[in-house]
C-alpha cells in the first residue's frame, strides 16, 4: 500500500477527522484490522492565513510546497494538503512538487458531476468564499455557482471561526447557521451547499440543511483511500 502524506495543523481538528477517516477507510476498503502508513507535517495556520490574507500567493506556495516536499523525502508516495483554503495556490504547489497531489477541490466537482446538481452554493471561509476557489472550476463544468452575499460571509465565517479550528462546537452557533445558509439556499435556490471548509462538517451534517450538503473532507478522504492501493 502506498504511503500518504499529509499536510496537516490547518486546523488541527480537521486533520485529526483526516488521520481517523483514512485509517477507517482503508480498513473497510481491505477488509484488514491494519493501519495505512501516514505521515502528516502539521504548519502554522496562522502564518498561511497571513500570506493568504495579504495576498503574497509565492510566500503561501513556498511554505506548503516545503511542507509537501518534506513529506516526499520522508517516503510518501503523494500527498494531499487537509484544509481547501490553501487550494487557492494548489496549481504551484503542484508545480513544485515532488510526488503526485490530490485536490480537494478537483474532487469536489467531480462529485457534485457524479451527483447533477446544478445550483451549487459554496460556503467556507472569507479567503474560499472571495476568491472563486469553487465558483471558477463549477462555471467551468456548466454548473451554477452560488455565493452568499458579502454581508453573510461576514456572518458565516464568523459563527465558525477560530472556535471549530480547535474542534469546539458551539449549539447556539450551529442554529444560526442553519438558519443562515438555509434562508440563502432559498433565496437563491440551491440545489445543494459546498462545506468549502474542512471544519464545517463538525458543524453541519447531512439533513442540517433542506438541500444535500457536499462534505468536502469525506470526499477528500474518500479520494485519498482510492490512490493508497
Amino acid at each position: 500500500m502506498k504511503k500518504i502524506g499529509l499536510v496537516g495543523g490547518i486546523g488541527p481538528a480537521s486533520t485529526v477527522d483526516y488521520y481517523m477517516g483514512i485509517i477507517d477507510g482503508c480498513r473497510k476498503k481491505s477488509g484488514s484490522p491494519n493501519y495505512p502508513e501516514i505521515l502528516i507535517y502539521s504548519i502554522d495556520m496562522f502564518e498561511m492565513l497571513s500570506h493568504i490574507e495579504g495576498k503574497h500567493w509565492d510566500k503561501a506556495s513556498v511554505l506548503l510546497s516545503t511542507a509537501v516536499n518534506n513529506l516526499a523525502s520522508a517516503g510518501a508516495d503523494f500527498a494531499a494538503i487537509a484544509s481547501n483554503t490553501p487550494h487557492l495556490v494548489f496549481d504551484e504547489i503542484s508545480r513544485l512538487s515532488t510526488i503526485p497531489l490530490i485536490s480537494i477541490v478537483e474532487e469536489t466537482c467531480n462529485f457534485v458531476l457524479e451527483k447533477q446538481y446544478q445550483r451549487v452554493l459554496t460556503i467556507g471561509t472569507l479567503f474560499t468564499m472571495r476568491n472563486g476557489l469553487y465558483s471558477n472550476p463549477l462555471v467551468a463544468q456548466g454548473i451554477i455557482s452560488l455565493l452568499p452575499s458579502e454581508t453573510e460571509q461576514q456572518e458565516i465565517y464568523s459563527l465558525f471561526f477560530p472556535n471549530l479550528e480547535n474542534g469546539i462546537v458551539i449549539q447556539d452557533d450551529k442554529i444560526k447557521m442553519q438558519k443562515l445558509v438555509d434562508s440563502i439556499v432559498r433565496k437563491q435556490k440551491a440545489d445543494s451547499v459546498i462545506l468549502g471548509c474542512t471544519e464545517l462538517p463538525m458543524m453541519l451534517k447531512q439533513g442540517d440543511l433542506n438541500v444535500p450538503v457536499i462534505d468536502t473532507t469525506q470526499v477528500h478522504i474518500n479520494a485519498i483511500v482510492r490512490n493508497m492501493n
